[in-house]
């Protein structure tokens, strides 16, 4: 009993692993971190320049893993790649800087090391290398041990909350102005409908007279 107990213990996911969820990209990446720090999806494979990324990489500062993969509103994260990159650090389960690239923007988590991954950065324009976007991006990189070293995170942001507008206060001063108003517009109609009927029967009246 004793041994089925411990067991039981052994296998109860840890909450990190629990909220990585199934994704081919994921999968594919942490396979090619066994062997290098930088994975390119298919999809990249034409415009990603692997010689002087794995430079870059290998002479930052920190131990930094490259995913070159599609990410976007339509992909689990629903348009937080950093999100994604939380999942790629947890699911790899080593400390270090997790870099998630689209071609165009590249964005970063530290996990469980003292820094701070800058953020995201945006590409300058269709003939910049991705090199020089992972270069651009890494010179951002602090290494401090006032940052905290904690897990990166798994799950969605919160939204904030959105104030709704205060409703107007009807008061009676309103009430009178608008009631005027109206009126005035009322008695405005009124005499305009009037002027068209006295027209149209002085009209009449003058064709009758021309016939008697």
């Amino acid at each position: 009993m004793l041994l089925l107990a411990t067991v039981a213990v052994l296998w109860i996911p840890t909450a990190a692993t629990a909220a990585v969820p199934d994704d081919p990209r994921i999968s594919a990446a942490i396979e090619a971190w066994a062997t290098t720090p930088l994975y390119i999806d298919p999809d990249y494979a034409s415009v990603a320049d692997v010689g002087p990324m794995l430079a870059e990489i290998r002479t930052a500062p920190a131990p930094v893993y490259v995913a070159v993969v599609p990410s976007g509103t339509w992909f689990q994260e629903k348009g937080d790649p950093e999100l994604l990159a939380g999942w790629l650090a947890n699911a790899n389960s080593k400390p270090g800087v997790y870099v998630v690239m689209d071609g165009d923007e590249t964005h970063a988590v530290a996990h469980e090391i003292h820094a701070y991954a800058g953020g995201s950065t945006w590409s300058s324009g269709r003939d910049e290398s991705m090199s020089s976007q992972l270069s651009d991006f890494l010179d951002g990189l602090k290494l401090n041990d006032r940052y905290d070293a904690e897990p990166a995170r798994t799950t969605p942001l919160t939204p904030r909350p959105v104030a709704e507008p205060e409703p107007e206060r009807f008061t009676t001063s309103d009430a009178i102005r608008n009631g005027l108003g109206g009126g005035a517009l009322g008695m405005a109609g009124g005499a305009l409908l009037a002027g068209v009927v006295l027209g149209v029967a002085a009209l009449v009246a003058s064709r009758r007279g021309g016939r008697s």
